[in-house]
């Protein structure tokens, strides 16, 4: 296949050979995709030295996301990873994203009201305004940094405007972020463990004063469909409401969420235009295009990178036969580079159609807030696309180093004229 950035098949079938979650290096980190390829060639049904399997093909995912056989519970994995009892298990296996029926789908139905239709259209005015102002206060510099002067800024602004978090308290939010979520990583290591574990306790302190504050107003006292902490904690499904710890933890994730997914979209599809500058001019002389490149920056750069579900039952996989009991890492990453599924799948096409992505997920697990970064990420790379002439790096970017979530830390540009 055309385009494709692969290594010769010798350094393929050796870095397939020895492809480990649990030992990646910083090469691997910066750039995975030729691993990825290596991979679906010579071992698309990877499995690795603690008996768990590594999946490569977009068809061999497809069926994890369809299948009812895949289980989302990971408190045997987080055991023994977080320490049972540790604030980072307590987070992690009370929260929506890690859990099966019946919290799943009681949590996944509350938080559904924040994502109707209707309060997503009434939230555009403020993700505009918030894109505007950001722009507005950096414009006349020529130059910031993507990720921490913007990408990251508005939806954060935005997700605390929907729990009701003071502006003034929102400055740790990022910092708690990327403690907690860098714990996922395959071999998270004692000082990010600990980094993760003080985030989860300073955060749940915080959001125990916020939730306090919140129960003394009466359920109707809210801003409408906008209002989604009294949602949380007045709203009943079967006649059940969450306990405090499951608000608190799912509150976190929230903001976790909202805030991973968007920067990195903002961030990931902004420096594939830079890096495809011809899909650049495209998009700025047709600007109709820009849904389809919000959806191949989610393709292409996928900010999750890796999910991971265990086997219930036996199930037969790639032409192969699991146990039940395996745990599955399932590459999205991967898949979203496919070209079985995308044809040239390493070039950054910005009206590339169809492209059935997985960046976030399918299924029952398909991601709640999917809409809303998809709204965030057409305002801030539309308007920031059109209005600054001349984008382009302004030195060297830093990548999060991370296998889990893909994206920068740092991404300095600069520009012409405003």
């Amino acid at each position: 296949m055309a385009g494709l950035i692969e290594l010769p098949p010798d350094e393929a079938r050796a870095a397939a050979g020895r492809f480990d979650l649990a030992a990646l290096d910083r090469a691997f980190l910066d750039d995975p995709f030729p691993t990825y390829h290596a991979l679906r060639r010579f071992a698309p049904l990877k499995r690795l030295p603690d008996g768990s399997v590594f999946l490569s093909r977009y068809a061999d995912v497809a069926v994890c996301y369809r299948d009812a056989r895949m289980s989302s519970d990971k408190k045997a994995e987080f055991g023994p990873k977080f320490g049972p009892g540790t604030p980072l298990y307590r987070h992690h296996t009370t929260s929506l994203v890690f859990n099966d029926p019946p919290l799943h789908t009681r949590v996944r139905k509350l938080l559904a009201a924040a994502f109707t239709p209707r309060a997503l259209a009434a939230m555009q005015p403020r993700i505009e305004a918030v894109v505007d102002g950001l722009l507005a206060r950096h414009a006349g510099h020529g130059r910031m940094d993507l990720i921490e002067d913007f990408a990251f800024r508005l939806p954060v602004e935005v997700i605390c405007d929907m729990l009701g978090v003071p502006p003034g308290d929102r400055t740790p939010f990022r910092r708690y972020s990327l403690a907690i979520l860098g714990a996922l990583e395959p071999v998270p290591g004692a000082e990010r463990l600990a980094a993760g574990n003080a985030a989860v306790s300073e955060f749940s302190a915080y959001l125990d004063g916020l939730i306090a504050e919140r129960r003394k107003r009466p359920a109707d006292d809210g801003n409408d469909d906008g209002d989604i902490l009294g949602t949380l904690i007045h709203g009943e499904i079967d006649g059940e409401r969450l306990s405090h710890d499951e608000l608190v933890q799912n509150c976190i994730f929230l903001l976790n969420a909202g805030h991973e997914t968007t920067t990195n979209l903002i961030g990931n599809t902004i420096d594939a235009l830079l890096r495809f500058p011809d899909e650049l001019r495209r998009l700025r002389a047709d600007p109709s295009l820009l849904r389809s490149c919000i959806e191949e920056g989610l393709r292409f750069e996928s900010s999750n990178q890796l999910g991971n579900r265990r086997l219930t039952a036996d199930l037969e996989i790639g032409g192969e036969r699991l146990a039940a009991g395996t745990y599955i890492h399932i590459g999205i990453g991967a898949a979203n580079r496919d070209p079985a599924q995308f044809p040239d799948p390493d070039r950054f096409d910005a009206g590339r159609e169809p492209n059935r992505h997985f960046a976030f997920g399918s299924g029952v697990h398909m991601c709640l807030g999917a809409t809303l970064a998809r709204l965030e990420g057409t305002i801030a790379i539309g308007r920031l696309v059109a209005r600054l002439d001349g984008l382009d790096r302004d030195g060297l970017p830093e990548r999060g180093g991370r296998a889990r979530f893909r994206g920068f830390n740092k991404y300095p540009i600069a520009w012409t004229r405003p």
